[in-house]
Protein backbone atom coordinates (compact mmCIF):
# COMPACT_ATOMS: atom_id res chain seq x y z
CA UNK A 1 0.00 0.00 0.00
CA UNK A 2 1.40 3.45 -0.90
CA UNK A 3 2.20 5.70 2.03
CA UNK A 4 -0.67 7.92 3.16
CA UNK A 5 -0.30 11.69 3.12
CA UNK A 6 -1.73 14.52 5.21
CA UNK A 7 -4.87 16.23 3.81
CA UNK A 8 -3.21 19.63 4.09
CA UNK A 9 -0.42 18.41 1.81
CA UNK A 10 -2.99 17.66 -0.86
CA UNK A 11 -4.42 21.17 -0.45
CA UNK A 12 -0.98 22.76 -0.69
CA UNK A 13 -0.14 20.80 -3.83
CA UNK A 14 -3.42 21.59 -5.57
CA UNK A 15 -3.14 25.27 -4.66
CA UNK A 16 0.36 25.40 -6.15
CA UNK A 17 -0.85 23.70 -9.33
CA UNK A 18 -3.69 26.22 -9.64
CA UNK A 19 -1.07 28.96 -9.57
CA UNK A 20 0.56 27.40 -12.64
CA UNK A 21 3.57 25.79 -10.96
CA UNK A 22 5.03 22.62 -12.39
CA UNK A 23 4.46 19.24 -10.79
CA UNK A 24 8.02 19.18 -9.50
CA UNK A 25 7.80 22.65 -7.92
CA UNK A 26 4.30 22.11 -6.52
CA UNK A 27 5.27 18.77 -4.94
CA UNK A 28 8.34 20.39 -3.35
CA UNK A 29 6.15 23.12 -1.84
CA UNK A 30 3.76 20.51 -0.43
CA UNK A 31 6.60 18.37 0.93
CA UNK A 32 5.69 15.30 -1.10
CA UNK A 33 7.41 13.26 -3.78
CA UNK A 34 6.64 13.53 -7.51
CA UNK A 35 5.27 9.98 -7.34
CA UNK A 36 2.80 11.07 -4.67
CA UNK A 37 1.96 14.13 -6.75
CA UNK A 38 1.15 11.85 -9.65
CA UNK A 39 -1.18 9.81 -7.40
CA UNK A 40 -2.94 13.01 -6.31
CA UNK A 41 -3.56 14.02 -9.89
CA UNK A 42 -4.79 10.55 -10.80
CA UNK A 43 -7.07 10.39 -7.74
CA UNK A 44 -5.39 7.33 -6.17
CA UNK A 45 -3.91 9.08 -3.12
CA UNK A 46 -4.99 8.13 0.44
CA UNK A 47 -5.22 11.21 2.67
CA UNK A 48 -5.78 9.27 5.91
CA UNK A 49 -2.79 10.26 7.99
CA UNK A 50 -3.84 12.26 11.03
CA UNK A 51 -7.38 10.86 10.93
CA UNK A 52 -8.74 9.71 14.31
CA UNK A 53 -8.18 6.01 14.92
CA UNK A 54 -11.77 4.77 14.82
CA UNK A 55 -11.31 1.35 13.29
CA UNK A 56 -10.56 -2.01 14.87
CA UNK A 57 -6.99 -3.24 14.52
CA UNK A 58 -7.31 -6.64 16.26
CA UNK A 59 -9.85 -9.35 16.82
CA UNK A 60 -12.54 -8.71 19.43
CA UNK A 61 -11.35 -10.60 22.57
CA UNK A 62 -14.99 -11.36 23.45
CA UNK A 63 -15.82 -12.62 19.93
CA UNK A 64 -18.88 -10.40 19.65
CA UNK A 65 -20.43 -11.75 22.85
CA UNK A 66 -20.51 -8.27 24.36
CA UNK A 67 -23.13 -7.13 21.84
CA UNK A 68 -25.00 -10.47 21.77
CA UNK A 69 -25.12 -11.43 25.46
CA UNK A 70 -23.64 -8.94 27.90
CA UNK A 71 -24.81 -5.54 26.67
CA UNK A 72 -28.49 -6.64 26.51
CA UNK A 73 -28.21 -7.66 30.18
CA UNK A 74 -26.93 -4.21 31.09
CA UNK A 75 -29.65 -2.50 29.08
CA UNK A 76 -32.35 -4.42 30.96
CA UNK A 77 -30.67 -3.92 34.36
CA UNK A 78 -28.08 -1.08 34.40
CA UNK A 79 -27.18 -1.77 38.05
CA UNK A 80 -25.40 -5.02 37.14
CA UNK A 81 -21.71 -5.06 38.02
CA UNK A 82 -18.89 -6.19 35.73
CA UNK A 83 -18.15 -9.21 37.93
CA UNK A 84 -21.73 -10.45 37.48
CA UNK A 85 -21.46 -10.21 33.69
CA UNK A 86 -18.08 -11.91 33.76
CA UNK A 87 -19.44 -14.81 35.82
CA UNK A 88 -22.30 -15.15 33.36
CA UNK A 89 -19.80 -15.26 30.52
CA UNK A 90 -17.84 -18.00 32.29
CA UNK A 91 -21.00 -19.97 32.98
CA UNK A 92 -22.21 -19.80 29.37
CA UNK A 93 -18.78 -20.47 27.84
CA UNK A 94 -16.76 -22.58 30.32
CA UNK A 95 -13.00 -22.16 30.09
CA UNK A 96 -13.05 -19.86 27.06
CA UNK A 97 -12.95 -16.38 28.61
CA UNK A 98 -11.51 -16.88 32.10
CA UNK A 99 -8.81 -14.24 31.42
CA UNK A 100 -11.18 -11.55 30.14
CA UNK A 101 -12.29 -9.98 33.42
CA UNK A 102 -10.44 -6.70 32.74
CA UNK A 103 -11.94 -6.56 29.24
CA UNK A 104 -15.47 -6.93 30.64
CA UNK A 105 -14.76 -4.31 33.32
CA UNK A 106 -13.59 -1.80 30.70
CA UNK A 107 -16.63 -2.44 28.51
CA UNK A 108 -19.03 -2.05 31.46
CA UNK A 109 -17.31 1.13 32.64
CA UNK A 110 -17.48 2.66 29.16
CA UNK A 111 -21.13 1.64 28.68
CA UNK A 112 -22.24 3.08 32.02
CA UNK A 113 -20.37 6.32 31.33
CA UNK A 114 -22.20 6.82 28.02
CA UNK A 115 -25.53 5.02 28.49
CA UNK A 116 -25.97 4.45 32.22
CA UNK A 117 -28.27 6.30 34.58
CA UNK A 118 -26.97 9.80 35.42
CA UNK A 119 -25.38 10.01 38.84
CA UNK A 120 -27.04 12.10 41.50
CA UNK A 121 -25.32 15.40 42.10
CA UNK A 122 -24.75 16.12 45.76
CA UNK A 123 -23.76 19.55 47.02
CA UNK A 124 -22.28 19.36 50.49
CA UNK A 125 -23.47 22.12 52.81
CA UNK A 126 -20.63 23.22 55.05
CA UNK A 127 -21.34 25.65 57.87
CA UNK A 128 -18.68 27.71 59.61
CA UNK A 129 -18.57 28.81 63.26
CA UNK A 130 -20.35 32.05 64.07
CA UNK A 131 -21.82 32.56 60.64
CA UNK A 132 -25.48 31.57 60.85
CA UNK A 133 -28.22 31.39 63.45
CA UNK A 134 -31.73 30.16 62.63
CA UNK A 135 -35.10 31.04 64.16
CA UNK A 136 -38.59 29.61 63.90
CA UNK A 137 -41.79 29.16 65.86
CA UNK A 138 -43.14 25.68 66.52
CA UNK A 139 -45.74 23.74 68.49
CA UNK A 140 -45.34 20.63 70.61
CA UNK A 141 -47.13 17.97 68.63
CA UNK A 142 -49.38 15.63 70.57
CA UNK A 143 -48.85 17.49 73.86
CA UNK A 144 -51.43 19.59 75.71
CA UNK A 145 -50.24 21.96 78.43
CA UNK A 146 -52.80 23.05 81.01
CA UNK A 147 -52.77 25.55 83.87
CA UNK A 148 -55.38 25.03 86.58
CA UNK A 149 -57.02 22.52 84.29
CA UNK A 150 -57.36 24.93 81.40
CA UNK A 151 -55.35 24.66 78.14
CA UNK A 152 -52.41 27.04 78.02
CA UNK A 153 -52.35 28.77 74.64
CA UNK A 154 -48.70 29.13 73.70
CA UNK A 155 -46.05 28.65 71.04
CA UNK A 156 -42.34 27.80 71.23
CA UNK A 157 -39.64 30.09 69.87
CA UNK A 158 -36.73 27.90 68.68
CA UNK A 159 -33.23 29.27 67.95
CA UNK A 160 -30.34 27.16 66.68
CA UNK A 161 -26.72 27.73 65.61
CA UNK A 162 -26.07 26.10 62.24
CA UNK A 163 -22.47 25.02 62.93
CA UNK A 164 -22.52 23.72 66.50
CA UNK A 165 -26.18 22.80 66.76
CA UNK A 166 -26.50 24.78 70.01
CA UNK A 167 -30.19 25.44 70.68
CA UNK A 168 -32.42 27.66 72.75
CA UNK A 169 -36.18 27.31 73.26
CA UNK A 170 -38.50 29.83 74.91
CA UNK A 171 -42.18 29.48 75.70
CA UNK A 172 -44.18 32.37 74.22
CA UNK A 173 -47.68 32.93 75.53
CA UNK A 174 -50.21 33.34 72.76
CA UNK A 175 -49.28 32.98 69.11
CA UNK A 176 -46.59 34.17 66.77
CA UNK A 177 -45.76 37.84 67.26
CA UNK A 178 -42.92 40.28 66.90
CA UNK A 179 -42.69 40.63 70.70
CA UNK A 180 -42.30 36.86 71.02
CA UNK A 181 -39.69 36.78 68.25
CA UNK A 182 -37.77 39.69 69.71
CA UNK A 183 -37.77 38.33 73.26
CA UNK A 184 -36.86 34.79 72.28
CA UNK A 185 -34.17 35.89 69.87
CA UNK A 186 -32.46 38.37 72.19
CA UNK A 187 -32.59 35.95 75.14
CA UNK A 188 -31.00 33.27 72.94
CA UNK A 189 -28.19 35.63 71.93
CA UNK A 190 -27.57 36.49 75.58
CA UNK A 191 -27.48 32.79 76.53
CA UNK A 192 -25.01 31.78 73.83
CA UNK A 193 -22.83 34.83 74.42
CA UNK A 194 -22.48 35.96 70.84
CA UNK A 195 -24.17 37.19 67.67
CA UNK A 196 -23.99 35.37 64.30
CA UNK A 197 -23.20 37.18 61.08
CA UNK A 198 -26.49 36.06 59.57
CA UNK A 199 -29.90 35.42 61.12
CA UNK A 200 -32.09 33.16 59.00
CA UNK A 201 -35.82 32.67 59.46
CA UNK A 202 -38.75 31.31 57.56
CA UNK A 203 -41.19 33.88 56.18
CA UNK A 204 -42.44 34.65 59.68
CA UNK A 205 -45.36 37.06 59.84
CA UNK A 206 -43.64 38.54 62.92
CA UNK A 207 -40.67 39.57 60.81
CA UNK A 208 -41.88 40.01 57.25
CA UNK A 209 -44.63 41.68 55.28
CA UNK A 210 -45.67 38.70 53.18
CA UNK A 211 -47.50 40.19 50.23
CA UNK A 212 -47.51 37.06 48.08
CA UNK A 213 -44.35 37.91 46.16
CA UNK A 214 -41.11 35.93 46.15
CA UNK A 215 -39.25 38.61 48.10
CA UNK A 216 -41.18 39.58 51.24
CA UNK A 217 -40.04 42.82 52.87
CA UNK A 218 -38.78 43.07 56.43
CA UNK A 219 -40.93 44.89 58.92
CA UNK A 220 -39.30 48.02 60.24
CA UNK A 221 -39.24 46.64 63.81
CA UNK A 222 -37.45 43.45 62.76
CA UNK A 223 -35.06 45.42 60.54
CA UNK A 224 -34.20 47.60 63.55
CA UNK A 225 -33.36 44.54 65.66
CA UNK A 226 -31.07 43.17 62.92
CA UNK A 227 -29.37 46.55 62.54
CA UNK A 228 -28.91 46.84 66.31
CA UNK A 229 -27.00 43.53 66.41
CA UNK A 230 -25.23 44.27 63.10
CA UNK A 231 -26.56 41.18 61.34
Amino acid sequence: MPPAIYPNQVDLYMEAKRKGLSQQTASAKAGISRRTAHRIESGTHCPNRGRPHDWQTRRDPLDGLWEKELQPMLESEPRLEATTLFETLQENHPGQYDDKLRTVQRRVSKWKATHGKPKEVMFKIQHEPGVMGLSDFTHLKGVTVTIAGKPFHHILYHYRLAFSGWQSVQVIQGGESFVGLSQGFQNALFSCGGVPQTHRTDSLSAAYRNTGGRNPKLTQLYANVCDHYRM
